[in-house]
């Protein structure tokens, strides 16, 4: 399959919030892993402090992120991962989608959120878990067309506490960076 720059999500204001938090998160020495690194950007700027590891559904975003010199897996958020990681980074498909409104390409895996926005928030919710280090963060990006109150329950009946780290109004929506723990930490 030939690489298509077309089907990989161009970092916008939510990549880069998500950067910003990231790079005050995390400390030298953590393992990390970027589920949905997209073209690799914030994955290949935190490598420069640390061990990352990033997982990526789509091909061309996998290729992309390579070729920027991070260790990509192509795969379904965890499959395939066997370690576990002191921090998590994920800006998930957030937007609340409609049957009717897919387009059924490989970058729509970077928009489609489902009918709620918080389909593949829930399935990394219900995995991620299995990842995370006992004393292990997540940074979560989301938006307001998602529903935070909805997203921090679905965490917390998970065993998990969230707290907005970081917060940015932009074009009728406000966009948050979640950092999450296990309630026990």
């Amino acid at each position: 399959m030939p690489f298509d720059a077309s089907q990989v999500y161009v970092p916008d204001a939510d990549t880069y919030l998500l950067l910003e938090a990231a790079r005050l998160e995390v400390v030298p020495g953590d393992r990390v892993l970027e589920a949905g690194t997209g073209c690799g950007l914030i994955a290949a700027d935190i490598g420069r402090i640390t061990t990352v590891i990033a997982v990526d559904i789509n091909p061309h975003a996998a290729l992309c992120a390579r070729k920027k010199g991070v260790e990509v897996i192509q795969g379904d958020l965890f499959c395939g991962i066997r370690s576990t990681f002191d921090l998590v980074l994920f800006n998930p498909p957030y937007l609340p989608t409609q049957p009717e409104e897919r387009i059924d390409d490989w970058l729509e895996h970077a928009l489609d959120g489902g009918e709620t926005g918080r389909v593949v928030i829930g399935r990394f919710a219900e995995q991620v878990g299995r990842i995370l280090a006992p004393e292990g963060r997540i940074l979560l990006l989301i938006s307001s067309l998602t529903g935070l109150p909805e997203v921090r329950d679905l965490f917390f009946r998970l065993g998990f506490i969230s707290e907005i780290l970081m917060r940015k109004k932009i074009e009728g929506e406000m966009l948050y960076v979640l950092k999450i723990v296990r309630k026990n930490t």
